[in-house]
């Protein structure tokens, strides 16, 4: 099964590029099958990684930055997939 987890998280105001050169700068212990940055207006920030593992196992994710860098508490989801197309 692929599981999707999705860390988002919006900047303070004029540190967007910080915030998002701190997410592409985050290892994490376990490498996934696949990791995306995405940016977005508002300074947003957006972490997608692909794992293969059962919907609900522990899986590692992005930390929360320094409390400064962000406007509000990152948000966190966890997706099974169910359909996927070939590109």
């Amino acid at each position: 099964m692929t599981v999707a987890l999705m860390w988002e998280a919006r900047a303070a105001d004029g540190r967007g590029a910080e915030l998002l050169a701190w997410a592409r700068e985050q290892e994490l212990p376990l490498r996934p099958l696949r990791r995306e940055t995405f940016r977005a207006p508002g300074d947003r920030v957006l972490v997608i990684t692909w794992w293969d593992a059962p919907y609900g196992a522990e899986l590692p994710e992005l930390p929360d930055p320094a409390g400064e860098l962000v406007t509000r508490a990152v948000h966190r989801w966890q997706f099974e997939s169910v359909d996927a197309e070939p590109a």
